[in-house]
């Protein structure tokens, strides 16, 4: 949604502004302007306001992008290893938020061993996609998504305590996904790269 987008970049303006203001006037303006953006965001995501004030902590530095990390796991007939939401009960590729003291690839390794209960090893970097320029849900958050190709060590599959299941699929009968998290184009870019052995990166 173009216009939630417009309003989180508003926001991220203001709350630079908060960073490096150096007088009470100027802090004040940008206060009203953050405030004024989470107004607008609680009206277009038909919020409530207290929600989103909540939702946010405080920013003490420059705003950037979250970072969310998910790994592309094919089994030896080149189907898709996938988890299944505790929150949505809907599939997506493994994966999560990427965490401080962890490496990228350590955090996908990790977040697949969790949901999965299968040990893999990072073989490249597939693609770095910018959610707001895919069809995602709207989310309060802007998010950069690294997806990386990961191979098969060992383990035995079976869902995490916080997921519904985990299984493989068939690229061309995939289960209904968690669009929040994956979105079936990007299954199949990353799925094509993979099995053709593109080594280009994809990016936005």
């Amino acid at each position: 949604m173009k216009e939630l987008e417009q309003i989180k970049r508003i926001k991220a303006l203001a709350e630079t502004g908060l960073v490096y203001a150096e007088d009470e006037y100027n802090r004040e303006r940008y206060e009203e302007l953050k405030q004024i953006a989470l107004e607008l965001m609680a009206s277009v995501a038909n919020q409530p306001l207290s929600v989103l004030e909540n939702f946010y902590m405080p920013v003490t530095d420059y705003p950037t992008p979250k970072v969310d990390v998910r790994g592309l796991v094919l089994n030896e007939k080149n189907q898709v290893l996938m988890a299944k939401e505790s929150i949505d009960g809907k599939w997506t590729i493994p994966g999560g938020w990427a965490e401080v003291g962890y490496t990228p690839s350590t955090c996908v390794t990790k977040e697949i061993e969790e949901e999965t209960g299968l040990n893999t090893t990072v073989v490249r970097l597939l693609a770095v996609y910018d959610k707001q320029s895919h069809p995602h849900p709207p989310q309060p958050f802007y998010i950069y998504k690294l997806c990386f190709l990961c191979q098969l060590t060992g383990g035995e599959l079976h869902h995490g305590f916080d997921m519904q299941g985990a299984a493989f699929f068939d690229v061309d009968d995939l289960p209904e996904l968690s669009t929040d998290r994956i979105l079936e184009s990007q299954i199949k870019q990353l799925y094509t790269m993979a099995v053709e052995n593109k080594t280009d990166v994809y990016f936005d």
